[in-house]
């Protein structure tokens, strides 16, 4: 008998048993297709790829440990009591027994999530990891129009605009955003709440496509566990400030879809309750203390202090805070008014808006930029700037405020720098970024070194210039003595050669020897290094050699995209040449 024989029948081992198909799964539950994917999608629950496939390659895996995790869940039960009074209710109606229908439809089963966002993220810090997806799908469904047909409801829309507005009056209260960038998709955020980076992005603010190939069943199951998720994070976000949620809106400028700027009015206004709030407090809290024993000092007034100190900003939030401060702006009606209600105030701007429920009118003189997006204004007021909405945006990424000469109406714009990237990994740096860096050192009061040398090299500069002389005489030095070298050798080839052949022998040209030995010399250093490469790859296992091609490929393929854009950018500059010329 083989050491690995089984008998028919057995218990499986391996891959068999740690892994079943999504058939088999259906079959196992005893639930259609449709409801597994739900449970799936709530429960995070998603295939695997295991190594051995062994009903075939053209299945779809799951873990047996998911699906017994599926097995056991409450939402399952109802599930089948749900599909039970679907059957119920169609029973009703085909017998036309319209008193049991209308009975049954007033009981309807229903469910929440609540329990599973506890289960899934037991801690806070957890869901503001998985909030990337959860914010860019509730501001997607929040730009999208009611399709019945779709089953997109416009109770569903409604609640994913009230959700995202809710987190954009956080984060701009708190003043937590770090990055914006413009792009065709749409318009990119990050925000750092509580130590985490969450990046989300929103749509243009113009009217959507639905495309007919999306599954907007499945998206709409996502959406689902998304409001639920969002939801929860809201209300513990507003509890950390001391705010009531969900938040009451003034009735009149939420008619007037004004509904951002009517939500920083309700933080505005709890704020300074709240600030009276507490002077009461400290003076009550004063008042006991004096009234308190001698043995017992500070025991009330430290709970005020320790409160305070839980409500201290770091240097990058005050930085963000400031960046706008005591400035004023006046956003006309063609260019993107929430988006830029948003980014200004969580800066620390003052927006108003060219139209109804707005909080002051274009004709205030305390308006310092009036954004517009037109090539000609009907009236213009000396005492402000009038610049395009991407100077905002520039501005918040580089956090000083750029000249607005370049960003004057009917100029040819710069252009918008992503913030997300690092120009100094990816090998070029634009010539706007340098302009930018610049800048950024003269509001600093700094001094920037030169291109190639450090911070630590430009302290000590003497320094630098001493071993910068001393490192290049050496250099030289070793060069002549290498190139005299050369010479002597490929000399001594040529007499070698003349003496096997029998000529007489006759001095070479020193200039054709020394073009000889550098060709020779430039070839001999490029195949040492290949032999080097080679000698490396051959030490290497299998799987760090491939690792290392790919690498290598990568490095080409940056390196290629760098040569594109310098050449481009030459070309850029010869055409601006010839046209000034």
């Amino acid at each position: 008998m083989p050491k690995h024989y089984r008998p028919a029948g057995k218990k499986k081992e391996g891959n068999a048993a740690r892994y079943i198909t999504r058939s088999q799964a259906v079959k196992y539950l005893q639930v259609s297709l449709s409801v597994f994917r739900r449970l799936c999608i709530f429960k995070g629950v998603f295939p695997r790829d295991p190594k051995k496939k062994v009903k075939g390659n053209h299945h779809t895996y799951y873990h047996m440990k998911d699906i017994l995790f599926l097995k056991h869940e409450p939402l399952l039960e109802k599930f089948r009591e749900m599909r039970a009074y679907e059957k119920k209710v169609k029973k009703a109606v085909s017998k036309k027994n319209k008193d049991l229908a209308e009975r049954l439809l007033t009981r309807k089963p229903t469910y929440t999530l609540d329990m599973l966002i506890r289960e899934r993220y037991p801690k806070f810090i957890d869901s503001l990891r998985d909030l990337d997806d959860c914010l860019t799908m509730v501001h997607l469904f929040a730009a999208l129009p009611a399709i019945e047909r779709e089953n997109i409801q416009a109770e569903r829309i409604h609640n994913c605009r009230g959700l995202s507005l809710e987190w954009q009056a956080y984060i701009s209260r708190t003043h937590k955003l770090r990055k914006v960038f413009i792009s065709v998709k749409g318009i990119y955020y990050q925000a750092e709440v509580e130590g985490q980076n969450v990046t989300w992005l929103t749509p243009h603010a113009l009217q959507q496509v639905m495309p007919q190939d999306v599954d907007y069943k499945i998206m709409l199951t996502f959406l689902e566990f998304y409001e639920t998720l969002l939801g929860f994070v809201n209300l513990r976000l507003y509890h950390s400030i001391n705010l009531k949620y969900p938040p009451i809106l003034d009735p009149r400028l939420k008619a007037l879809a004004a509904d951002l700027y009517a939500l920083t009015r309700y933080v505005d206004a709890k704020d300074q309750t709240k600030g009276a709030n507490v002077e009461e407090s400290e003076l009550r809290l004063a008042q006991l203390q004096h009234q308190l024993p001698a043995n017992e000092p500070g025991a009330l007034m430290n709970l005020v202090e320790n409160s305070a100190d839980e409500n201290e900003e770091d240097e990058e939030t005050k930085a963000c805070k400031t960046l706008f401060n005591n400035m004023t702006f006046f956003l006309s009606r063609e260019v993107p008014r929430e988006s830029l209600l948003f980014v200004i105030t969580a800066f620390g701007g003052v927006v108003s808006w060219e139209g109804d429920g707005a909080p002051f009118e274009e004709s205030n003189q305390s308006i310092n930029y009036q954004i517009v997006d037109r090539p000609t204004q009907s009236h213009r007021f000396i005492s402000r700037d009038y610049v395009q909405p991407q100077w905002v945006f520039d501005c918040i990424n580089a956090r000083i405020i750029l000249p607005t000469e370049d960003y004057m109406v009917g100029r040819v714009l710069p252009p918008h720098l992503s913030p997300f990237v690092d120009n100094e990994a990816e090998g070029y740096v634009p010539e706007y970024a340098e302009t930018i860096k610049r800048l950024q050192a003269a509001a600093r009061k700094e001094i920037l070194p030169m291109p190639g040398a450090e911070q630590d090299d430009l302290e000590n500069a003497q320094n630098l210039l001493v071993e910068g002389i001393i490192d290049r005489t050496k250099a030289k030095e070793a060069a002549e003595r290498k190139r005299k070298m050369s010479i002597l050798q490929e000399q001594y080839h040529q007499e070698l050669k003349m003496e096997v052949e029998g000529t007489q022998y006759t001095s070479v040209p020193t200039t054709e020897v020394k073009k000889i030995a550098e060709d020779t010399d430039d070839n001999a250093l490029q195949q040492f290094a290949e032999d080097d490469d080679n000698m490396s790859k051959v030490a290497m296992s299998r799987k760090k050699r491939r690792l290392y091609e790919a690498m290598k490929i990568s490095q080409a393929r940056k390196k290629a995209s760098v040569d594109t854009l310098e050449t481009r950018k030459k070309n850029i500059k010869k055409t601006k040449k010839t046209t000034t010329e």
